[in-house]
């Protein structure tokens, strides 16, 4: 690992089994994120983002599911292969994650004062009263207006905005260094989404913490990221610099997600949406070759042979037979939308 480097993830694969099917949610995923910087995992649903979050912190439900390979190295150390008691001792300091629906992942019979302070004591050490002025600062540094008052409101008695800066405050209260949000936005209205990217970026920028963020929306990828991983069917199709995915994507799927992005800009609005035709593939019985090849319209020889390897070049990499031929700036063709 290098220096800048706090998580590398190697080769990670998730499998879950189901009425006799193993479905691939994860297939040969790696990557990194370094120090204050903030990766974003995009794709469609089923894609296999989520998956690889919870991978990440080995929380895949053992009924459900296993990891079946991999390494996730956290400032060098395995997640994978620490103890429970470590683990426990990991999550909620050093790694925290922020919930997809925060009215089910924070618990309705306890406060929000409560859920805040247990992650205080639990990692701080500090008396109940401590606990609570540190849960009121955090609400306040969140934006929940009335903090006093609301510590002592339950999640049901909050707004979606609300709740979710309340997730927000949980997860940051012990400054962890790596902070992962699982499409933390995507219930929330525009403006009050627009609240919480610029909370999140402040918390950031304050902490210095490491963002790995997780979204199907390509205008919040295009406002936060650093770098974008591109995920289908399980797997990473292509990887770069935010820069290199939306102004020079080379995976055909990439390039699908792109065009059927709404415009503001003049002679452009008015235009049909654009779509990626057809569906994501059944990841328990994923096509020959290429898994996007049935969606594809550059799909030509041997892209029914084999999946393609992952290809880096400038630190841009692509899975894709015919990336090169395809052209950074080429028309998409109708078939591939």
């Amino acid at each position: 690992m290098n220096q800048r480097e706090l998580l590398r993830v190697e080769n990670l694969r998730t499998y879950f089994y189901s009425q006799g099917r193993t479905v691939k949610a994860v297939e040969d995923v790696s990557f990194s994120v370094e120090q204050r910087s903030t990766v974003c995992l995009v794709g469609e649903s089923g894609s296999g983002k989520s998956a690889t979050a919870f991978s990440i912190l080995n929380l895949i439900p053992k009924s459900l599911g296993r990891i079946v390979a991999g390494k996730v190295l956290f400032q060098g150390e395995d997640l994978l292969q620490i103890s429970p008691k470590r683990h426990r001792a990991l999550l909620g300091s050093d790694i925290a994650m922020i919930f997809q629906e925060p009215a089910t992942a924070l618990n309705p019979v306890y406060t929000v004062g409560e859920q805040i302070a247990e992650v205080l004591r639990a990692h701080r050490r500090c008396d109940a009263r401590q606990a609570r002025r540190q849960a009121k600062a955090l609400l306040d540094r969140v934006g929940i207006p009335d903090a006093e008052r609301r510590l002592d409101d339950y999640p049901h008695q909050l707004s979606g905005g609300m709740r979710q800066r309340a997730m927000i405050a949980t997860a940051i209260a012990c400054r962890p260094k790596l902070l992962i949000a699982d499409e933390p936005t995507t219930a929330l209205d525009a403006t009050v989404q627009a609240q919480i990217l610029c909370l999140l970026h402040d918390l950031q920028q304050e902490t210095g913490m490491a963002l790995m963020f997780i979204t199907h929306d390509l205008s919040v990828v295009a406002e936060i990221a650093d770098r974008v991983l591109v995920m289908y069917a399980g797997r990473v199709v292509e990887e770069g610099a935010v820069g290199q995915i939306f102004d020079a994507p080379r995976m055909p799927y990439t390039r699908g997600l792109l065009e059927a992005r709404p415009s503001v800009h003049a002679g452009v609005s008015s235009r049909r949406l654009a779509a990626v035709s057809g569906n994501p593939p059944d990841l328990a019985n994923l096509p020959d070759g290429c898994s996007f090849r049935p969606r594809c319209g550059y799909a030509g020889n041997g892209c029914d042979q084999s999946m393609p390897a992952l290809e880096t070049i400038n630190e841009h990499s692509v899975r894709c037979f015919h990336w090169r031929q395809i052209g950074a700036f080429a028309p998409v063709p109708e078939a591939a939308l």
